[in-house]
């Protein structure tokens, strides 16, 4: 996919473009919530990224989150749809993410213990002490997790 993105940024340079993205928020038994921390910025995500063509939300969800973070998950459920977000990258390419956030949970594979090309470390974090995130998409959708879970405990 990155090979695609940087066609198109070779086309339009840093003019603003529209591209889709899904990810997901797995939660452990204690309700602490999977994230990635980046290698680009060093800040933390959901894991998760591009669509690439052909494929569903759900079916880049389960490719991103065993590329991120090692692990194999299946989408449970769509927990909200984010498409009012803006991102300059620090290299000035603009985007508006589309983004699926989806509940998953875990199939298979074991958490990254060694860095990739885009991730430093994945870890667990309560929901009352999440690190400093990559962009405001992921914050509203760490809030969404966070109102979703208080939902279930009231329940």
């Amino acid at each position: 996919m990155a090979d695609y993105i940087h066609e198109l940024r070779g086309l339009v340079g840093h003019r603003p473009l529209i591209l889709t993205t899904a990810a997901g928020a797995l939660l452990d038994s204690q309700n602490r919530l999977l994230l990635q921390e980046r290698t680009d910025t060093g800040d933390w995500s959901f894991p998760g990224g591009y669509m690439e063509f052909g494929e569903s939300f759900q079916e880049t969800c389960q490719r991103e989150y065993l590329e991120d973070a090692g692990v194999a998950v299946e989408c449970e459920r769509l927990i909200a749809l984010f498409d009012h977000d803006f991102y300059t990258y620090p290299n000035g390419d603009q985007t508006q993410l589309i983004t699926a956030l989806y509940l998953v949970h875990q199939v298979g594979g074991e958490l990254l213990t060694t860095a990739t090309s885009e991730t430093q470390q994945v870890k667990y974090f309560p929901l009352d002490q999440l690190p400093p995130f990559f962009n405001d998409q992921s914050k509203k959708m760490a809030q969404k997790v966070i109102e979703m879970v208080a939902a279930n405990e009231a329940d």
